[in-house]
């Protein structure tokens, strides 16, 4: 039987059927043999131990779409990040360093900035005119006033989204949100993992209807990019590509070099400065942990 995991805790593996909804699987030892994990996700196989226990060993992983690093997923579509618009305020540099990790790892992001009915009308026009040329589609939302649960359904449906966000911002609240607009089929999902609860510490999946999964994952509060070289940093903010090749250097880093487009761009307000000066900071501590 196939089915996919939506949640691996201690050992154990919540693999959802569509024919007979959860069961609780263990995974071969071939697995660790081959060092490999399986991961929330991941489409497998399993043998089913019983039916009435609803017990089960995954004996095989199908091929990935891709894999995530952080957070650790499998066969995503998109990634939704939520940061809030105030209370508390958004850690642009958290932010930023998300996007830059999945432009690194080439999925489509979606940015949601929550709490608007908190937030001033300048407020929201600063978030709005720093991530316009971002690169991602922008959402509005407030959970407490349930605004903006409709362009949030019509990015999320018919894909697998990994929901990302620090603590605090609403993450939880906008997926209840999301799933009080859908018939869904949970109940095992709830007897088995508790999915109310919402815990930080575990990823888990969660089936809205169709072919439509969430991710929900742990929130975090500090996020490093690493993997690649400092250069190929100014390839994951997409703003400065229009600019790129006016730069008198080839291989402008776009920080110390005299003619550099980007710059002139930062100054004359094409590039927002907060952008460019997480940039900068992003960069250096890239270059500060190749020295270690």
């Amino acid at each position: 039987m196939q089915g996919k995991i939506i949640k691996g805790i201690a050992g154990f593996y919540y693999v959802h059927t569509l024919e007979h909804g959860v069961f609780q699987c263990k995974a071969k030892g071939i697995f660790r043999k081959e060092k490999q994990k399986p991961l929330v996700g991941d489409d497998v196989e399993i043998d089913v131990l019983s039916i009435e226990e609803m017990e089960g060993n995954i004996v095989s992983i199908l091929p990935r779409k891709n894999q995530l690093i952080r957070p650790a997923v499998a066969n995503i579509d998109q990634a939704l990040v939520i940061f809030a618009l105030t209370s508390p305020k958004p850690n642009f540099h958290l932010l930023d360093c998300f996007l830059v990790a999945m432009e690194q790892q080439q999925v489509e992001t979606v940015v949601c900035f929550n709490k608007g009915d908190l937030a001033t009308e300048e407020e929201l026009r600063e978030v709005k005119k720093r991530y316009q040329k971002c690169g991602c589609r922008l959402i509005f939302t407030s959970a407490r006033m349930a605004q903006g649960r409709e362009a949030l359904h019509s990015v999320l449906w018919h894909k697998t989204t990994t929901v990302a966000g620090p603590s605090g911002v609403g993450k939880s609240s906008l997926i209840n949100l999301l799933q009080s607009s859908v018939e869904m089929e949970t109940g095992e999902i709830s007897d088995k993992i508790g999915r109310g609860k919402h815990t930080t510490r575990h990823s888990q999946l969660i089936w809205m209807g169709e072919d439509t999964y969430i991710v929900d994952t742990p929130g975090f509060s500090s996020l490093y990019v690493d993997g690649f070289p400092k250069e190929e940093l100014k390839q994951y903010f997409p703003e400065f590509a229009f600019y790129a090749d006016g730069c008198r250097f080839l291989g402008c880093s776009h920080i110390s070099e005299p003619d550099c487009c980007v710059k002139e761009a930062v100054a004359q307000g094409e590039i927002h400065p907060g952008r460019y000066e997480n940039y900068i900071s992003i960069y250096n501590e890239i270059k500060e942990k190749k020295r270690y």
